[in-house]
């Protein structure tokens, strides 16, 4: 992956996660998630300074030349408006797992930023590991949640895991299992985030990220 591609990824994740702050299910959970939204944040900032004026990239592209997959611009709800907490834990647990993966071969590679990541990245992956597990072999409810959640999640993590596929299987795999859920046998991939084809949400989420640059360019606080 290039280091556009890893900072949208993080960036992106860190503007969804940044949408629990005040609504998670308890004040502890309130606090982990804005955490995670702020090592993504910190880890798109060190990638985007690599590569240039961090601003402008952040706040100056369009949707178009935003080079994230697609799952990290998903609202985390099934009703496409309201957070749903099963949701976005299946999610944290595909791209965690995948971040921790990516960052690790960076880091043996010798890239310093991904070298600092990797123990961030092994957080949210333990964070949601144990989530998933709790509501997947919790209540009924909660199974159901979290294995509609994977249903309609496991087709984009093919375009998230390109290149480290199995090793991310031997991850999440005896998660899913642990925690009773079923892995989806549909083999629709959605593809096409790192060639800047995305989803209407990624055009919904950075009209609310860059309002403020937009309307004061340039301004210094």
């Amino acid at each position: 992956m290039t280091p556009l591609e890893l900072a949208d990824d993080a960036l992106v994740a860190a503007q969804r996660l940044s949408e629990w702050v005040s609504r998670a299910p308890t004040l502890e959970e309130d606090v982990a998630l804005a955490n995670i939204a702020l090592d993504q944040l910190g880890v798109a900032r060190l990638y985007l300074q690599s590569l240039g004026d961090e601003d402008a990239l952040a706040y100056g592209r369009s949707d178009a030349e935003f080079r994230n997959c697609q799952l990290v611009e998903l609202p985390l709800g099934p009703s496409r408006g309201d957070l749903d907490f099963g949701w976005t834990i299946v999610w944290l647990l595909f791209l965690s797992a995948a971040q921790k993966i990516r960052y690790t071969q960076l880091a043996a590679a010798g890239d310093e930023i991904a070298a600092k990541a990797v123990k961030e990245s092994s957080y949210h992956l333990d964070h949601a590991l144990e989530w998933t597990v709790r509501l997947g072999d919790g209540t009924e409810e909660s199974h159901l949640r979290a294995q509609a959640a994977l249903d309609e999640l496991w087709p984009y993590s093919h375009e998230l895991t390109e290149g480290i596929r199995e090793e991310w299987l031997s991850v999440v795999e005896p998660v899913l299992a642990k925690a009773t859920l079923a892995v989806p046998s549909t083999t629709w991939a959605p593809s096409g985030g790192r060639n800047g084809q995305h989803t209407e949400h990624l055009s919904y989420l950075l009209a609310e990220m860059q309002s403020l640059h937009r309307a004061h360019p340039g301004v210094m606080w």
